[in-house]
């Protein structure tokens, strides 16, 4: 097996003897390791593969001016800025196969803008004292990154740590080896749902697309799949997006959570992707299951999905809003917009006769959403549920005007 190398980084001057054992525990198993130190105030024990200084002036600064701004906070963005930088370049330049970092809060900050800097496809882990944690926005979050849980790390190797960090060399090794990168020559969809118990537009657009000769990615609405959609967006991903699950932005303006962060429903459009958009599940608001329902939502309908989520249902003022914001996210778009408003319903539990069912709420929805577009976004009502074959035609039928007009 060809050896894999493995890009090591952190900060050397305080955590140099844990990161001589992930490196350690890498060229036991046969990988290569290249080392990058992103301290600022102290030194390794013997010199990296890429000093701090390397790692300053490629974000064009100095370690220097790093000491002079006289703020840890302000020093490590030094740092991130640099290494973020640095770590693309050297994949650019075929260096490494796979990256690990290694830190605490101060690591980990700057660990989100290195893996954001790296495209899809190169493994690309953290090793962190705050792996899981609220601390991290889903907006940092790159779509393929791997957090380890450093347990007992805080302070020096000890056989807790050791079990963290080999378990994480190995994976970082293993996935190096075993990845299967994505292939630039065929075009890839990007899609957004839920179960196929609420939408199911899936089963029949997944194989018509792919016979047209386009792969499909299909992300989960939930928090993080709009994050891994997003985040793949704005790298120019996907020839075109078919987003029709857009519940997290009601998720993220009403004070969920469980957001894909402040930018859904913005990266395609400012990339130049084309977009068809549909507001699936529009009137629901998923919040965490395990913690108390929040005093606001205390008068509204609630249906505890499982032991980890929650949905509440939103009322005419707040559906309003969720339509507002839609007109707002999409007033960025510089390539075509198209969406889809299906009057019989957007989800499975809101056809008639079914328990969410509300033709009102629906009626302000959709009227709200229409009449705040922006005049360059095209909207098209449709008699029929988002279920329905006649929305699945709809979206087919848009889809291939553009590609006859080559746009996709």
């Amino acid at each position: 097996m060809t050896e894999k190398t493995i890009l090591v980084i952190g900060t050397y001057d305080t955590k140099d003897d844990e990161l001589g054992f992930l490196a350690d525990v890498i060229r036991g198993q046969g990988g290569r390791v290249l080392t990058m130190d992103v301290s600022v105030l102290g030194d390794p024990s013997k010199p990296c593969d890429y000093s701090k200084h390397d790692v300053a002036q490629e974000g064009g600064s100095s370690i220097a001016a790093a000491i002079a701004s006289g703020d840890e906070n302000r020093a490590m963005q030094i740092m991130a800025a640099g290494s973020a930088l640095l770590a693309a370049r050297l994949n650019s330049e075929g260096a490494f196969d796979g990256m690990i970092v290694l830190g605490g809060t101060m690591g980990t900050d700057l660990a989100l803008d290195v893996c954001s800097a790296l495209p899809l496809g190169v493994p690309k882990y953290i090793v962190s004292t705050v792996s899981f944690s609220p601390l991290i926005p889903a907006e940092r979050l790159a779509a393929d990154t791997q957090m380890i849980l450093w347990a007992g790390g805080l302070y020096g190797l000890n056989s807790v740590c050791k079990a963290s960090l080999s378990q994480a060399a190995g994976a970082v090794l293993g996935a190096a080896r075993a990845v299967q990168k994505p292939d630039p020559d065929k075009p890839m969809i990007g899609m957004t749902s839920l179960g196929t118990s609420a939408l199911k537009y899936v089963i029949p657009l997944k194989p018509a697309l792919e016979e047209r000769g386009y792969e499909v990615a299909v992300f989960h609405a939930t928090g993080m799949g709009g994050r891994a959609f997003e985040s793949l967006a704005g790298q120019g991903a996907f020839a075109c997006v078919f987003d029709f699950c857009t519940q997290e932005l009601g998720n993220h303006i009403h004070g969920s959570n469980i957001s894909a962060g402040a930018d859904r429903l913005t990266n395609a459009g400012q990339n130049g992707t084309p977009q068809i958009v549909a507001p699936g599940c529009y009137d629901l608001v998923d919040i965490v299951g395990w913690q108390p329902l929040p005093g606001k939502w205390s008068d509204h309908p609630s249906h505890e999905h499982n032991r980890l989520l929650t949905s509440v249902v939103l009322n005419a003022a707040e559906r309003i809003a969720v339509a507002q914001a839609h007109c707002t996210q999409l007033a960025s778009a510089k390539a075509p917009v198209e969406v889809l408003l299906p009057e019989l319903g957007l989800g499975e539990w809101d056809r008639e006769g079914a328990d969410l069912h509300d033709a009102d709420g629906l009626a302000t929805f959709l009227t709200a959403l229409e009449d705040g577009l922006p005049p360059r976004v095209k909207a098209h009502r449709l008699d029929c549920h988002i279920n329905d074959a006649g929305f699945a035609d709809k979206a087919l039928e848009i889809f291939d005007d553009w590609r006859a007009k080559n746009l996709v």
